[in-house]
């Protein structure tokens, strides 16, 4: 993966690497090392500038945008660092925005959201803002609204960089019962003890995949 210049800036070199369905892989390296560029590719966010990507026997480096943007809101949900949550909206709203694009009635999109926050353990939460709630919550927050499109892969990055240690574990947790229920994740981190809990980690430096062998099922 190159971003243009000048000069030009090779962040991912060529890499093979292949993620078999209901696996758990945590992408760790130093920061700047291509681990954000890797997960935006993986995520189709980003295309890459040469080589394919495959998901699900879908290959995506032929697909035109529209179909990508399909794929992308069809397999694959997003927690972030920073939860991204609205503040003036209360968690459920906050859940059910992510189906509003997909056609699905109000009080449906609601019932759904109700669902998934009972499902990371914050049915007495569903109608909080965000403002009030705790770090964790509204990572759980997130991880409902990541859930809410029944993804078949879970893409975290840092999910728990901006929570203390017993939060951390408690978020942690809950991903590993989504892993154990079949989800498909791959997460990046700088931490350790979060990397120990996935299957197999990859391990990126300078752009370059130094452990592990891009194809993903």
């Amino acid at each position: 993966m190159t971003y243009p210049g000048p000069p030009p800036v090779e962040a991912l070199k060529p890499i093979r690497l292949r993620v078999w369905e209901g696996e758990y892989v945590a992408i760790v390296g130093p920061s700047g090392s291509g681990k954000s560029t890797l997960l935006n590719l993986l995520g189709l966010l980003d295309r890459p500038t040469t080589g394919t990507y495959h998901l699900d026997g879908n290959d995506t480096s032929s697909m035109k945008e529209r179909q990508v943007t399909r794929l992308r809101a069809d397999k694959i949900g997003f927690i972030f660092q920073s939860f991204h949550l609205m503040p003036h909206r209360t968690a459920s709203d906050n859940v059910a925005m992510s189906l509003v694009y997909r056609g699905i009635p109000r009080r449906q999109r609601h019932a759904i959201a109700e669902e998934k926050l009972d499902l990371v353990g914050l049915s007495h939460r569903v109608n909080a803002l965000p403002t009030t709630l705790s770090g964790g919550e509204r990572q759980r927050v997130a991880i409902a609204r990541a859930l809410a499109t029944e993804p078949s892969m879970l893409l975290c990055d840092e999910p728990t960089g901006n929570l203390d240690s017993s939060t951390a574990a408690s978020v942690m947790e809950t991903i590993d019962r989504l892993h154990d229920e079949g989800l498909t994740i791959l997460m990046i981190t700088h931490d350790k003890d979060v990397a120990d809990r996935a299957q197999r980690a990859v391990t990126i430096r300078d752009g370059e995949l130094l452990e592990g062998q891009v194809a993903l099922r």
